[in-house]
């Protein structure tokens, strides 16, 4: 027998992307019925807005079809009828992208459970090492001595299994997901919930469902021995998985890494303007690649033109590649050579800004 109380919680657990509350506290779930084996409802949004709510349904019926027990989902979404004489419009975006646009606090819930901070590590474009900073800055903070968590929210490209040499689904226990631990690291990635050559074909709603599954559920530390700071590794854009993690977390900075070369410091520029309209601080730039085949200097003329520190720049170096490929932070393979060092001193910057 499907229970009704699971049925709202499931969609509770889905966003509505205009007021930013789950589907039944925002009033879209119409008419519920819960059978024995099945469920329904009507969604009922503005004219002209079917489109945005389209993924929503389509994310509600895969929420309620994942329910142990579900046969039968039935999700219909209907349009409030528009007036007759409705006034020439011209072409334009939606009021939820427009409303994207526009300088505002982000809407947090809580922090996860016992976390004391959580660091975002972002870059606007792909393909400019953010994962292999992200991880080695989160090897250097636990060698400082720090309780250190790392979050791959990149749900369709994750790395964290192959950069910190894990494999296999975590256990649950007592309602929460213990998270994997290499080097010192607690870890979580939707890598270690799929298979390794599964490809997530999701539409913006399931990722970010995937997002928050990813930074509430896994029990990330405990009132005794709280987590020191969570960084999470952010997809390359400034898109859905970025507004969720805001919505759902208070960031408490954001390290923006980025090659050289204009080409990738326009979408790091992209990324710090994202945090500025969310009022979360960028602690800084870091320059990875540096070196004569992408050049040198570019992230840290940007960061003066954007009024934000510099943290440090990284070589292009084949034993950071090695590293990662094996599994092994190179931070932990080699704590005393010079790419380490470096990332220590990015790591003593970054803790500094962070409080820590």
């Amino acid at each position: 027998m499907i229970d009704r109380t699971a049925v709202i919680a499931a969609l509770d657990a889905i966003v509505d992307p205009k007021s930013g509350q789950g589907l039944v506290a925002a009033g879209l779930v119409q008419g519920l019925t819960v059978a024995e084996d099945r469920a329904g409802f009507v969604m009922e949004v503005p004219a002209g807005e079917t489109a945005i709510y389209a993924l929503v349904r389509d994310a509600a019926e895969a929420a309620l079809k994942a329910m142990p027990g579900m046969a039968r989902v039935s999700v219909v979404l209907t349009a409030e009828a528009t007036p007759a004489a409705a006034p020439r419009r011209t072409a334009g975006l939606s009021k939820a992208a427009t409303d994207q646009g526009r300088a505002k606090a982000p809407v947090p819930t809580d922090r996860p459970a016992h976390v004391k901070r959580v660091l975002a590590v972002a870059s606007g474009k792909g393909g400019v090492g953010k994962s292999t900073v992200a991880v080695n800055l989160a090897a250097a903070l636990a060698a400082r001595g720090l309780s250190v968590g790392v979050l791959d929210a990149d749900v369709y490209g994750p790395s964290l299994p192959t950069m910190l040499g894990l494999a296999g689904q975590p256990d649950y226990v007592d309602g929460a997901i213990v998270p994997h631990v290499a080097h010192d690291l607690k870890a979580m990635s939707v890598g270690l919930l799929t298979k390794a050559d599964d490809a997530m074909i999701w539409r913006g709603p399931m990722a970010s469902q995937a997002i928050t599954q990813l930074l509430t559920q896994p029990r990330w530390g405990t009132e005794e021995a709280p987590l020191d700071v969570l960084v999470v590794d952010l997809p390359p854009g400034t898109g859905d998985v970025q507004l969720t993690l805001i919505q759902k977390t208070p960031l408490d900075g954001a390290v923006i890494v980025s090659t050289p070369q204009e080409v990738a410091l326009a979408d790091a520029r992209r990324a710090h303007t994202l945090f500025q309209r969310v009022n979360v601080p960028t602690l800084g730039l870091i320059e990875n690649m540096s070196g004569p085949v992408f050049g040198q200097g570019g992230a840290e003329a940007e960061a003066e033109r954007l009024g934000v520190a510099f943290l440090g720049d990284l070589p292009l170096d084949a034993a950071l590649r090695q590293a990662g490929d094996a599994g092994r932070p190179l931070v932990s393979a080699e704590p005393g050579g010079e790419v380490a060092q470096r990332f220590a001193a990015v790591a003593a910057r970054v803790a500094e800004g962070l409080g820590l």
